[in-house]
């Protein structure tokens, strides 16, 4: 038997052909996200992606709208990096208070407890879930990235 024909002969089962049809009916609209109150993107990427009511934010670094990197201690930049976060969610008809999941990667994980210092100030009624990972290197010489996962309002 054919591939051609095994695969229409499965097709042809009742709970496989359902899934096949809402699948190719349930398409997700993407859709870029793009503001000037936030870096542009500094490779071939989105700062967000909207999609199925969720906004995928891409991993932001301490830099300044205008692409200007801010350096001093981990608070500072992480001020830089929330700002930033939360400009690209509003941009997407989103905020902070609608993340799911926040993924932080740090240079250094001595630098936790003061980057944590900053995070609770921007969650702290409303804790998302969070992965915090310790790297060897980030873009553009970075000492951390954020991440995030919201749902669109």
């Amino acid at each position: 038997m054919s591939f051609v024909q095994t695969f229409t002969r499965i097709a042809r089962q009742p709970t496989l052909r359902s899934t096949l049809t809402m699948s190719s009916r349930s398409l997700a609209t993407i859709t870029p996200v793009a503001t000037k109150n936030a870096p542009p993107a500094a490779a071939s990427y989105s700062q967000a992606i909207k999609a199925n009511n969720f906004v995928y934010v891409s991993g932001q670094v301490p830099f300044t709208p205008e692409g200007k990197a801010v350096t001093g201690s981990i608070s500072e930049q992480a001020e830089q990096v929330f700002s930033n976060l939360k400009a690209i969610l509003e941009e997407a008809g989103s905020g902070l208070d609608r993340a799911v999941k926040v993924n932080v990667f740090l240079t250094d994980i001595n630098d936790f407890a003061e980057f944590n210092v900053v995070y609770a100030k921007y969650f702290n009624v409303h804790k998302p879930a969070r992965s915090c990972v310790a790297v060897k290197a980030l873009p553009l010489g970075a000492a951390l990235e954020v991440e995030a996962i919201a749902l669109e309002n």
